[in-house]
């Protein structure tokens, strides 16, 4: 077995990006152009959401920049925010954020539970503001394809947080890819130990008073008023339909990732699930999605599974090992890839790890590694850097994780969710938008009901 010894060496080099000539590291034209942006020039920063991740993307994009106002329902995670940063505007609406500080504001991060990040979104590029949103962008299909059409026409940078897009490991992974590490790929399987919240019928919300810090009301936003619960807010909203999108949603966009970016991935002609333990309200306890290419250019038909939480007897829902592994279990999280020239495994997420089987071709491979031809981030592991420094230079650049890569990786993972949740094929028609001859997902591509000062559409922007 033969595991990459490359990524502690090549990340330690990264450290001192220069120049280089050929099969050396490509200095990103970001940077280039960066030297001539004054270094007195901060951006006026607003972030929605600063409690948990929300904090560590507020802390992260203040780099160079001004945090102006914070917005969080929660007068707890607030006040933490507001201790680091005590010159912000404090909010807990964040209409009312925006409206008020408009010409102070230049983007906005949004680092709320998914059902919130359309609105919070949306109001900020109604007003011309760059944004940035925690993955995945949004838990419906519709409201994807309304934020993707929202932020061309404003003309805005935008940045989907999913973090591992910025590693070196996902850029290399594309160079192994194009330089047929083994082969033309044919199955991918990819699993994750998520979730880690309650699923299934462990979901079971109860009536309860409003606790003192929290703007419930706010909380809710674009859904439908209904009474405090229990067993929601703050952590477990994951497992819900209305509010999260269970763990594909949640580890998709950072493990689906490397995979989609290396391959060209695209929309998939075919979409099954099967899942254990779905209920009315719940993503299930655990579940198994089937994606279907059929022409997918360098590889032909690939099909890639994907694996989340528990089977029926509480065991890991993961797939069999593949052979090459011998004895050795799989990772908690992880992928492997058949190829016709080998297999190539990641234990752990995105694509940290990997080991080239059979033995032979991986010495052959690492012995003669393909050059360099992908831009690095400048800032590996933090999007919100890379976010600010593409705005001062007034562009988007090819290797971010924007709307126009980040929509189409969303809209992956909820086409996915829309068959675990009707448990029928799904046959995806891109420009109608629409599942073929499947009226029970077609109702689910959008969400039933906005309440009354929350139903943004590109059509009132």
């Amino acid at each position: 077995m033969s595991s990459n010894p490359l990524f502690s060496t090549r990340r330690s080099f990264l450290k001192g990006l220069t120049v280089t000539t050929a099969g050396g590291i490509i200095l990103p034209n970001m940077l280039l152009r960066a030297q001539d942006t004054p270094a007195s020039k901060k951006l006026g920063i607003a972030c929605i959401g600063v409690g948990g991740k929300g904090f560590s993307d507020m802390v992260n994009a203040s780099f160079e920049n001004e945090i102006v106002a914070i917005c969080d329902v929660d007068a707890k995670n607030l006040a933490k925010a507001a201790a680091k940063f005590p010159k912000a505007k404090q909010y807990r609406d964040f209409r009312k954020m925006l409206d008020e500080n408009e010409k102070a504001i230049d983007a906005v991060t949004v680092s709320t539970p998914d059902h919130t990040h359309f609105p919070a979104a949306m109001h900020a590029i109604a007003l011309g503001k760059h944004v940035m949103v925690q993955k995945p962008l949004v838990n419906t299909l519709w409201e994807a394809d309304q934020l993707h059409k929202a932020a061309k026409k404003k003309g805005i940078i935008t940045q989907m947080g999913n973090q591992g897009h910025t590693f070196e490991e996902n850029r290399l992974l594309k160079e192994w890819f194009q330089a047929n590490v083994i082969g033309e790929v044919k199955e991918i399987h990819v699993w994750t130990n998520r979730p880690i919240w309650p699923q299934g019928p462990a979901v079971a919300p109860k009536d309860a008073e409003v606790p003192e810090h929290l703007d419930w009301d706010l909380w809710l936003g674009s859904v439908p008023s209904r009474p405090y619960q229990t067993g929601i807010a703050p952590f477990a909203w994951r497992g819900f339909f209305e509010y999260g999108s269970g763990a594909l949603g949640d580890m998709g966009c950072h493990n689906l990732d490397p995979l989609v970016w290396g391959l060209g991935l695209g929309v998939p002609d075919k979409i099954e699930a099967t899942s254990e333990g779905l209920t009315d309200i719940a993503w299930p306890k655990g579940a198994k999605v089937q994606y279907l290419w059929k022409n997918i250019a360098g590889h032909g038909e690939v099909k890639l599974f994907w694996y989340e939480g528990k089977n029926a007897d509480g065991t890991p829902c993961q797939p069999a090992p593949p052979k090459e592994l011998g004895d050795q279990k799989l990772s908690g999280s992880g992928f492997y890839m058949v190829g016709s020239e080998g297999v190539l495994y990641n234990q752990g997420d995105q694509a940290k790890k990997l080991t080239i089987f059979p033995e032979q071709r991986s010495k052959d491979f690492l012995a003669s590694l393909p050059a360099k031809t992908v831009d690095r981030s400048p800032t590996p592991g933090d999007p919100q850097k890379e976010w600010s420094l593409a705005i001062k230079n007034g562009k988007e650049f090819a290797f971010m994780s924007h709307f126009d890569y980040a929509v189409p990786l969303t809209e992956l993972c909820l086409l996915g969710d829309l068959a675990i949740r009707t448990g029928k094929p799904i046959e995806w028609d891109q420009k109608k938008f629409e599942a073929v001859g499947n009226p029970e997902a077609n109702k689910l591509i959008k969400r039933a009901e906005y309440r009354k000062g929350w139903d943004y559409s590109v059509d009132k922007i």
